[in-house]
């Protein structure tokens, strides 16, 4: 990867590692520093302060836009990028990522076929049938490895599971005395007030989430600004918040990230 050298280098690597699947297709992250936002290059490091204007070929971009635009100058597309990533990184051979190049400029099985040298259509759409068994496997691999890291939840009666949440596994199967142990200690003023500090633990976080989805209207289109602007409320890291709260499954959001929504 190309990273900084020494501390930096390993700071940089974290944010790449602690990315949503949505930061990591972007190349970029948004970070708070000292009253002012960052748009780190997952690739470089590079950061763009928000509210700066930044000028190219006599046009004037804000500092997202020119985060976009210098992903795709300068490192080209994320696809592309990831795809280059060692094997070690990514588990994919030399001909699954010719697969999935072919897959991404819409080839037939038939031209990917010809384009790859592998002989017939089938044997494409084979691998094409592989592939996919690899996402789903990739899914549960994922769940199961945070099951194994979090303790045994506590006995029922169950805390309910909003059916929106798109990560439905251990993190919510809390007692409602395990809840409210939760919000007690993380939200010091009641459950209206702002949250003292975002835990690590995959349960806590959940019992959080949903207290804090309990903000949002249902049915109700919010922009990025107000969705941060209720969440800073809350907490000082409002874009953790928010992230997290697409990662469960209690938010959903355009791909543009131009309005967002609870998730039903």
């Amino acid at each position: 990867m190309d990273l900084p050298e020494g501390n930096e280098a390993v700071s940089i690597s974290e944010k790449f590692w602690n990315a949503s699947i949505s930061e990591l297709k972007a190349g970029y992250v948004y970070e708070e520093h000292d009253h002012s936002g960052l748009y780190v290059c997952m690739v470089c490091g590079e950061a763009f302060e928000k509210g700066v204007i930044h000028k190219q070929d006599n046009a004037y971009y804000e500092a997202e836009k020119y985060a976009v635009m210098h992903v795709a100058q300068v490192h080209g597309t994320m696809f592309k990028w990831l795809l280059g990533l060692d094997k070690k990184l990514t588990g994919l051979t030399d001909l699954q990522k010719g697969l999935l190049n072919a897959f991404q400029q819409s080839l037939s099985d038939g031209e990917a076929a010809k384009e790859l040298g592998i002989g017939s259509t089938s044997t494409v759409r084979n691998h094409r049938f592989t592939l996919r068994e690899k996402v789903k496997q990739a899914k549960l691999f994922l769940a199961v490895m945070e099951l194994a890291e979090e303790k045994p939840a506590g006995s029922s009666p169950f805390v309910s599971v909003p059916r929106s949440a798109s990560m439905v596994d251990e993190r919510f199967a809390i007692t409602e005395k395990e809840n409210d142990e939760i919000l007690k200690a993380y939200f010091k003023q009641g459950p209206h007030g702002p949250l003292s500090e975002f835990p690590k633990k995959q349960k806590r976080k959940a019992a959080i989430l949903r207290q804090l989805i309990k903000r949002f209207e249902t049915g109700r289109e919010y922009s990025e600004k107000e969705v941060n602007q209720i969440l800073s409320e809350a907490f000082s890291d409002y874009v953790t918040l928010r992230r997290y709260m697409i990662d469960y499954g209690l938010l959903e959001r355009e791909e543009d990230g131009s309005y967002y929504w609870v998730k039903l």
